[in-house]
């Protein structure tokens, strides 16, 4: 199941575009390479089809440009890294746009790593995120490195926290929140939250007074079977089950404040319905306190 879910081979590809963010992302993906033992690389997105956009080809002069500015931002991102951790990264260059350049870059690697802060090319595509756009797209998963000071050697000790609602893509976002937490020897936190909203309604009960202790037990044991089929896979890491009645957003913007990385599934039910096309998804990588992981496969 592990070979179908979560590709466990293939670098760790970073988008560079010369921001801040995506220094941060940088060493990110280093060290996410390292504990995983594969190689990094950095990809930058010339953008070139953008500039044939109107009637007017674009001069030679501004392409040879557009070409050494690419060039001058993967020369100081790889720099930036090596100096700290040595020759270990490799570089590689893109005519197309960012979507589509690391959309393809996603077909062979583990993991695709962008900053919470990218500008230039890496920004905005008809007015939404690089970020959002992979998470619906990618054939890896996905991580926006966000949030406070996570390179930090205490940040590494802080649990992997994984949202689960019961979907076949929890058991994907479960795969991957597995395999980090094993990686970093860190222990696992698996959440599931729900709020009554649409189920008091449904009970014609405006107030939310409906009895939930069913729901609470069953919402338990589908948590602790999705959470047993890893268990052997893993028998070193240590989970944690947490069922709560409250907003799945606001539960897993809580436990971002003492995690180390949040894992989430791109799409799923109940409370996590749609993550990253809604409100939640965009809450978590806009808002988190560490790392979001959006747990994607090529068949996803």
């Amino acid at each position: 199941m592990m070979n179908r879910t979560v590709r466990l081979s293939g670098p760790i590809v970073v988008g560079a575009d010369g921001s801040a963010g995506a220094r941060a992302a940088a060493t990110w993906g280093l060290q996410a390479a390292d504990r995983h033992e594969t190689s990094l690389e950095l990809w930058h997105a010339l953008g070139l089809p953008d500039y044939y956009l109107g009637s007017v080809p674009p001069s030679d002069e501004l392409l040879r440009k557009v070409k050494n500015r690419g060039e001058t931002i993967l020369r100081e991102a790889a720099d930036t890294v090596e100096r700290a951790y040595g020759p270990v990264v490799r570089t590689h260059i893109s005519d197309d746009s960012a979507i589509p350049a690391l959309i393809e870059a996603s077909g062979t690697a583990r993991l695709i790593v962008l900053g919470s802060t990218e500008h230039s090319r890496f920004t905005a595509l008809f007015g939404g995120s690089v970020t959002t756009a992979l998470a619906g797209h990618a054939h890896c998963p996905v991580v926006s490195v966000r949030g406070r000071t996570w390179d930090l050697p205490t940040a590494w000790r802080q649990p992997i926290v994984v949202g689960v609602d019961g979907s076949p893509a929890a058991e994907i976002a479960l795969a991957a929140a597995f395999d980090e937490a094993c990686a970093r020897g860190a222990n696992l936190v698996a959440v599931h939250a729900w709020e009554d909203v649409s189920a008091s309604r449904s009970f014609g009960d405006p107030a939310g007074n409906y009895g939930w202790s069913a729901f609470t037990e069953s919402a338990q044991r589908m948590l602790a079977e999705q959470v047993s089929k890893f268990r052997d896979s893993y028998p070193d890491v240590e989970v944690h089950q947490v069922v709560v009645h409250d907003e799945p957003r606001q539960e897993l913007l809580r436990w971002s404040v003492k995690a180390q990385l949040v894992v989430v599934g791109s799409r799923g039910r109940g409370g996590f319905r749609g993550l990253l096309l809604g409100s939640t998804g965009q809450s978590l990588v806009h808002h988190a306190a560490c790392p979001v992981l959006i747990s994607r496969t090529a068949d996803s």
